[in-house]
């Protein structure tokens, strides 16, 4: 990547990041911070190892990309250079970091990881990892939000609200499973922009864009529907390790919990993690899910019988990891090596 595109993230992600610092209240963080202790650290390290469940699973869809058997309406691939899979969680760490910062997200994050792994495998490969990889992401989430609501039902005392609630989530979660199992074998690009040409807001620029890359969007759907349909394994191990990430991620939470409540449920930390994300994905234009994420937290501890101040207290030690790993992220923008293959 240019450095001119380099340092566009970087000063883009940095401006943000600093804005979102700003709002903190800085004697509340050092007073949590002294609170949770060793565990903080804790909270902070395991970030690390979450990261490569989701650098696993984009460098399968990668592997699968560039061994696939070609397809007859593809162009005959080139041999393409192992990519290195230490170069590609530094790169998957920079894309969450600018997803985390910009509003919307996906819409930061994507384009970086794209314009870093065009030079390595070519930019439809590159487009089509990436938005594999972007859908398998979501895709667990609707996963696990799915059996998070079967876990509510078996492990936890059901109420009126709940009954209403949880039959509401699963609809939705089923009906977003089909879309996106369409999406795998038939493509979703192409889709997506035509659908976006008809929406008033954005149909000055989704339209012309549409009719001068509709080739290149056709060929990126085509590598997208290649990938999943020649290769299931792949697709099962991308999915299967972005929902172990969702789960082993509720160990932040069980780790903080830990220090205001020794006898913390892992179960209860899970079903906290999955109706807080749900509720703040709900608010995705914001950045960070300012307010959203903390709003989440109270309602889910809530709803578990927690006491508000738990929730209050969850939610800050998660956004002060958030905070450092989206400046650890904008970091490892600047130091790029070129070589990113073995």
């Amino acid at each position: 990547m240019k450095k001119k595109y380099q340092n566009g993230f970087f000063l883009f992600g940095l401006t943000v990041l600093i804005l979102m610092v700003t709002q903190l209240d800085f004697g509340q963080v050092w007073e949590g911070l002294q609170r949770a202790g060793y565990w903080a650290l804790a909270v902070i390290v395991l970030w690390a190892f979450l990261y490569m469940f989701n650098t696993g699973a984009w460098w399968a869809i990668i592997k699968s990309g560039t061994a696939a058997t070609p397809s007859p309406q593809l162009p005959t691939p080139t041999p393409q250079p192992a990519i290195n899979f230490w170069w590609l969680y530094k790169i998957t760490v920079t894309g969450f970091a600018l997803n985390y910062a910009t509003p919307g997200g996906l819409m930061g994050g994507e384009p970086y990881r794209i314009m870093m792994l065009k030079t390595k495998i070519g930019t439809e490969r590159a487009s089509a990892s990436v938005i594999l990889y972007a859908m398998t992401h979501i895709f667990s989430h609707f996963w696990f939000w799915l059996l998070s609501c079967l876990l509510y039902l078996l492990t936890q005392r059901m109420t009126v609200l709940m009954w209403i609630l949880l039959p509401a989530i699963t609809a939705f979660c089923l009906l977003a499973i089909w879309f996106f199992l369409r999406g795998y074998k038939r493509g979703i690009t192409v889709w997506m922009m035509q659908l976006l040409s008809h929406f008033p807001l954005v149909k000055r620029w989704a339209q012309p864009f549409f009719e001068r890359n509709a080739e290149k969007l056709g060929t990126i759907d085509r590598h997208i529907a290649a990938l999943h349909n020649q290769n299931r394994r792949t697709f099962i191990t991308a999915v299967g390790l972005e929902l172990a990430c969702r789960v082993a991620s509720a160990l932040e939470i069980f780790f903080i919990l830990l220090v205001i409540m020794p006898s913390a449920n892992y179960l209860q930390c899970i079903l906290i993690l999955a109706f807080t994300s749900l509720f703040a994905n709900m608010l995705f234009f914001i950045p960070l899910q300012l307010g959203g994420r903390e709003g989440g937290f109270l309602m889910s501890a809530g709803g578990l019988g927690m006491t508000a101040s738990a929730g209050i207290f969850v939610a800050l030690i998660v956004r002060v990891r958030e905070l450092i790993w989206t400046a650890i992220g904008l970091a490892l923008i600047k130091l790029d090596k070129k070589s990113g293959t073995e």
